[in-house]
């Protein structure tokens, strides 16, 4: 005889097991609901709204950002692109500080109370979380351009120590994301956008200067135009750097080094007035 079937109520305890397994996977994979504070408005004009949204272990700040644009603010406008940290594009302000939406891991910040978002101060506003950082596209040309030496090889190369080469290579990894440009209180807070040329910049000349082949001369420019004595080596651009480039120690103390003893050293001084006196 064939056994009989189980009663009417197998539907629902088939529900309540999945129900149970969900919950289960649920809570392995870490799920939460998170508060954030995201910044909505446009031309410098806005305020904060809140959105709660479920979140996963392992996302990251982007990932919730995307979240709320597809289920609940369908028009906010966020600027990324690779979601790898190596394009720059998703600069922004987490919890007050300039960090890469990608690259900032939702377990590193307080569970207790709401993650703030909001665009670089910096950089005038466009709307919501995105600024326009053109500025720093017509700072770059004014620095002058990599000129080589001569070469000194018999077959039209260079030969250059290996200790030479590794030096300026740190400043290579600069992916342009300007949280260096947005912490910097020279820009930031007193808006010296005309007369410095920021951190990421220094960097720059930085890597043209210390090349072992350049024989280019840009203490004068860095002195005079670039503004570099505006910068009182508070660290901040370091700190904040997703590349971890030593941008004060390496780069804008050397060029300080550089602009002193080629502008304000007593003996050249006394050379320089020496050799215009015999031309007079």
């Amino acid at each position: 005889m064939t056994a009989p079937l189980s009663g009417g109520n197998a539907p629902a305890r088939a529900v309540d097991a999945y129900t149970a397994a969900q919950s289960a996977q649920d809570a392995a994979v870490g799920h939460q609901t998170r508060s954030f504070r995201v910044w909505r408005g446009a031309d410098g004009n806005g305020a904060f709204h809140d959105y709660t949204t479920e979140t996963n272990d392992g996302m990251v700040v982007l990932d919730a950002v995307h979240k709320i644009q597809a289920e609940q603010a369908n028009d906010l406008a966020v600027r990324w692109n690779c979601k790898a940290g190596k394009c720059g594009s998703c600069s922004a302000e987490i919890n007050g500080k300039p960090k890469l939406m990608c690259m900032t891991r939702l377990e590193e910040l307080p569970a207790d109370e709401p993650v703030t978002v909001e665009p670089m101060r910096a950089f005038p506003h466009v709307r919501d979380l995105v600024t326009d950082v053109s500025w720093n596209f017509r700072v770059k040309p004014r620095i002058k351009r990599f000129t080589p030496r001569k070469p000194d090889a018999p077959d039209g190369t260079w030969r250059i120590a290996q200790e030479d080469v590794d030096r300026v290579q740190e400043f290579r990894k600069c992916i342009e994301c300007f949280l260096c440009q947005d912490v910097c209180h020279v820009i930031r807070d007193h808006h010296k956008h005309e007369e410095f040329i920021g951190p990421r910049f220094l960097v720059y000349a930085a890597a043209l200067e210390m090349h072992p082949l350049d024989v280019e001369d840009r203490t004068t420019a860095l002195k005079e135009d670039f503004g570099i004595g505006y910068c009182n080596i508070t660290k901040c651009c370091t700190k904040v750097c997703p590349e971890h480039i030593t941008i004060t120690d390496n780069a804008i103390i050397p060029l300080k080094e550089r602009v002193v003893d080629q502008h304000y050293d007593p003996l050249r001084a006394l050379v320089r007035l020496v050799r215009g006196k015999k031309k007079s």
